[in-house]
């Protein structure tokens, strides 16, 4: 089925579902991410991946085609709140990087569990500041050891929200940054 667009609320009484091989998209180098491609998806990052790779985040629009215009909203619009991004390491990020990174306007909100999976099994969160605006996993004390995952989601204007679980090596630390 082609791309569909439905206006007004959608009810589903059995569920929804995503299921096939577009549904897991594999990123090997660095990408500028978009909603038409990578939103929705499960987003691997890893096994055969290029040094220092980064993943941008598009630049959040809430003010095109607004809720409140009525009938007809542009099935086109530029408008991507709400937009989630779901990443994945299935396998550990060796010496290279990987940096999850915003147009340095947007800023993430929320927070990544960090959990040692070396000897200790140490768990620690960490909250995002307010003028964070990257998320570096390098493999180690930063997270991106097989099973790391972090999802993205466009909240509102200059907004993302960040949950997840990195998986690290060593004492475990935050892998927020600015930019």
């Amino acid at each position: 089925m082609a791309l569909t667009t439905f206006q007004g609320p959608v009810r589903s009484l059995g569920g929804f579902y995503s299921q096939g091989p577009a549904t897991v998209v594999d990123i090997t180098a660095s990408t500028t991410l978009s909603p038409t491609s990578h939103a929705g998806r499960i987003l691997a990052v890893g096994g055969t991946l290029a040094a220092n790779v980064t993943l941008t985040l598009p630049a959040i629009n809430v003010t095109a085609n607004p809720t409140t215009s009525g009938p007809g909203q542009d099935p086109s619009t530029a408008n991507n709140e709400g937009v989630t991004y779901t990443i994945w390491v299935p396998t550990t990020i060796a010496t290279s990087s990987l940096k999850i990174g915003t147009n340095g306007t947007d800023k993430f909100v929320g927070s990544l569990l960090s959990v040692d999976t070396d000897s200790s099994g140490a768990v620690v969160g960490f909250t995002a500041a307010s003028t964070n605006d990257f998320i570096n996993l390098n493999g180690t004390t930063t997270g991106g050891v097989a099973g790391t995952w972090i999802q993205i989601v466009a909240i509102a204007a200059n907004k993302y929200m960040v949950t997840g679980v990195v998986l690290g090596t060593g004492t475990v630390a935050t892998p927020f940054a600015d930019s």
